[in-house]
């Protein structure tokens, strides 16, 4: 009978997984794992062709200090719309991306990050992290076409309500592509 020799890759899969099943590690592992997903993958820009078209509306949200607040969509201005949650390792990956990106377009561009969290853990949440992109709590249901069930999906829509990426899952916000495409749109 032949004894099996453990390699050290058997014994640090054995070892990430243990990690994986408690969950206090949980959710830094996979965060780490999906920065490492945020720093190769960028959003995709969706065909011209394939581009939905919002109907332009009032986004009634509340801000964390309660506040209610009216935004327009698809009404003159480039939206960068996120719906995330503080719990989410995909959305945690990509949040210093977005706050990179709202510190540098942030007055030309509406950045409108969603949950549906209660607003103390997220003040707590972006505090903590030091994060000053806006957030807010929906107080309406969204148009259909902007619905989505998972989480972090993100849109950025041009002036005129063209939906120019919609991406769902962890990606680099903060990559030369997405820069140069919001240079494109703002200098339309």
């Amino acid at each position: 009978m032949k004894k099996r020799k453990f390699k050290i890759s058997d014994i640090i899969f054995v070892v990430f997984i243990a990690l994986l099943l408690i969950p206090q590690t949980r959710t830094p592992i996979q965060v780490a794992l999906n920065k490492l997903k945020v720093a190769v993958w960028s959003p995709s820009v969706e065909d011209e062709e394939d581009q939905e078209q919002v109907v332009p509306f009032e986004y009634v949200v509340q801000e964390l200090n309660g506040t209610i607040k009216h935004i327009a969509i698809g009404k003159g201005k480039v939206t960068f719309l996120s719906y995330w949650a503080t719990w989410c390792p995909p959305c945690i990956a990509e949040l210093p991306g977005i706050q990179a990106l709202y510190t540098d377009y942030g007055d030309n561009v509406e950045f409108v990050l969603l949950t549906q969290e209660e607003t103390t853990k997220v003040q707590r949440f972006i505090t903590k992290k030091g994060y000053d992109v806006p957030v807010y709590i929906p107080q309406m249901q969204a148009p259909e076409i902007l619905q989505e069930n998972s989480i972090p999906t993100n849109y950025i829509i041009d002036a005129k309500g063209n939906i120019i990426i919609k991406e769902t899952g962890a990606a680099d916000w903060n990559s030369k592509k997405v820069r140069t495409l919001l240079d494109g749109l703002l200098s339309k």
